[in-house]
C-alpha cells in the first residue's frame, strides 16, 4: 500500500470516530453520514441515527460527487435546506476532507431534522395559548386542515417522537383524539391525516372502524 493510500486510510479511519460521536450526541435527530470519495460507487461507509433509510454502500451524493470532480470545491458547505427521502425537511453541512495531495478523501455530512422541532413549536403554542371568549361555535368554524398536522405533531413530540414513527396503538390514539375534537368532519381531513401520518387513508378509515369494533 502506497504512503498516500495508507494517508487515506488513516483519515477515514479517524472520520469514522467523528462521526460516530456526533450521533451519540445528536441522537435521534441529527443523521450523520461518512462518504468514503475515493470510492463513489460505494461511498456510504458509516451511517449514525440513519434517517434517511440509506445503506452502507450506497453510491456518492451528487454533492460528493462534484467534490469529486474539482478541487475547487468549498471544503465546508454549512446549514442548506434539504429533504429526506420520506419528505421531511432537513438542514444539512457538509464537510471535506482532504489528504496531504489536498484531494478531497472524504466528506462527513450532517442532515438535522427539522420537522422535530415543528412538533416542539406546536407544543409550545399549545402551552401558551390562552383562553379565548369568542364562542363555541365561532371556535368550531376557525378549525382548518393545518391545525389537524399541529395536533398530530404535538401528539407526536409528547411521545418523544415523530408522526411517521408513531406505533400503531399511537396511531389510534392521535386518530381517536382529532375524531372527538371535530377534526375529522372537515373536508379533506382524512388525506391530511393520512399524509401526516405516512398511512394511506384506508388505514385512517380502518383506525376509525376500530373504535366502533
Amino acid at each position: 500500500m502506497s504512503d498516500i493510500r495508507q494517508e487515506n486510510a488513516l483519515l477515514l479511519r479517524e472520520a469514522e470516530k467523528i462521526v460516530q460521536a456526533l450521533g451519540v450526541m445528536f441522537a435521534p435527530g441529527c443523521e450523520v453520514v461518512l462518504h468514503d470519495l475515493t470510492q463513489p460507487d460505494r461511498a456510504i461507509v458509516a451511517i449514525a441515527n440513519n434517517l434517511s433509510n440509506r445503506r452502507i454502500g450506497d453510491a456518492a451524493t451528487e454533492m460528493g460527487l462534484e467534490r469529486i470532480a474539482s478541487p475547487e470545491f468549498p471544503d465546508v458547505v454549512q446549514n442548506y435546506a434539504s429533504m429526506f427521502p420520506d419528505g421531511r425537511p432537513a438542514k444539512s453541512t457538509s464537510i471535506g476532507l482532504r489528504n496531504s495531495q489536498g484531494r478531497f478523501v472524504a466528506a462527513i455530512c450532517l442532515n438535522l431534522d427539522v420537522s422535530i422541532f415543528n412538533s416542539v413549536t406546536a407544543i409550545l403554542q399549545q402551552l401558551t395559548a390562552v383562553v379565548q371568549s369568542a364562542a363555541p361555535q365561532a371556535a368550531e368554524s376557525a378549525r382548518s386542515l393545518s391545525d389537524i398536522a399541529a395536533a398530530i405533531n404535538a401528539f407526536a413530540a409528547s411521545h418523544a417522537t415523530q408522526p411517521r414513527a408513531l406505533s400503531s396503538e399511537q396511531r389510534f390514539q392521535v386518530v381517536q383524539q382529532l375524531k372527538q375534537q371535530g377534526y375529522l368532519q372537515l373536508r379533506g381531513a382524512a388525506t391530511m391525516v393520512a399524509e401526516a401520518l405516512g398511512i394511506s387513508r384506508v388505514s385512517v378509515y380502518n383506525l376509525l372502524k376500530r373504535d366502533a369494533g
